[in-house]
């Protein structure tokens, strides 16, 4: 056991942790979450991540005037599948919602600009949107940056400005949308805008979904590296 944990310290000091299966959500979780950025409210580009490979990934160019109101990533091992998909139905009240298959998403406010992505943050969800997109459950966990001077002390959604509720709210409405939308683009709605205790238990599901399809990532890389030493 011994040489099992001293590779996998060098495998952590040698090589970067993949941002969605390496990184941890946090010891804190879902109190306290550690999330991934890909975009911020500087990017003209949409980027994400590479779910293969963990690199970042020009998904496209902002098509048009929506641009993201604050740090917008997803949450290290989460995945929306069938407890989040049967959450959001019992909340919702629709039937035949199935997860989207992707990491938790969630936005960060901060009242400083930080202009780049690719970044890890230490965050406080405070809420969420309850958003389905095309018959998918798409939820979005609203968080403020952990010690930030203007959000830091915030604990609930219902404490926030509500212009900055309504602004990302908005965005997640429209960053969609298609001026020549002829009928035949996939429907977004947000049935439910939930407070602090909601996107916890979204959270804690979106991490079972993901142990439940992935498992523990640090246990079954350390049976595979004593499935080598044997």
């Amino acid at each position: 056991m011994s040489n099992i944990n001293e590779l996998t310290k060098l495998f952590e000091q040698k090589f970067v942790a993949h941002p969605w299966h390496g990184v941890k959500i946090g010891n804190k979780m879902p109190e306290e979450v550690r999330a991934y950025i890909e975009i911020n409210p500087n990017d003209q580009i949409k980027y994400e991540i590479e779910k293969e490979s963990g690199h970042i990934l020009i998904d496209r160019p902002q098509k048009y005037s929506n641009i993201v109101p604050a740090l917008y990533g997803f949450l290290p091992q989460t995945y929306c599948d069938k407890k989040v998909a049967e959450f959001c139905m019992k909340k919702s009240g629709k039937t035949g919602i199935i997860g989207d298959e992707d990491p938790l998403d969630i936005i960060v406010l901060s009242e400083r600009n930080i202009d780049r992505g690719n970044i890890l943050v230490d965050c406080i969800p405070v809420g969420g949107f309850r958003m389905i997109d095309g018959g998918e459950a798409d939820d979005k966990i609203i968080a403020v940056l952990k010690d930030d001077q203007a959000y830091g002390d915030i604990q609930n959604i219902e404490d926030l400005p509500s212009k900055v509720v309504d602004r990302v709210k908005h965005f997640f409405l429209t960053y969609k949308e298609n001026p020549n939308d002829d009928g035949s683009d996939k429907k977004v709605e947000i049935t439910h805008t939930y407070g602090r205790e909601e996107a916890l238990e979204v959270i804690r599901l979106s991490h079972q979904d993901y142990l439940d399809v992935y498992g523990d990532v640090n246990e079954k890389f350390s049976a595979a590296l004593g499935k080598v030493l044997v």
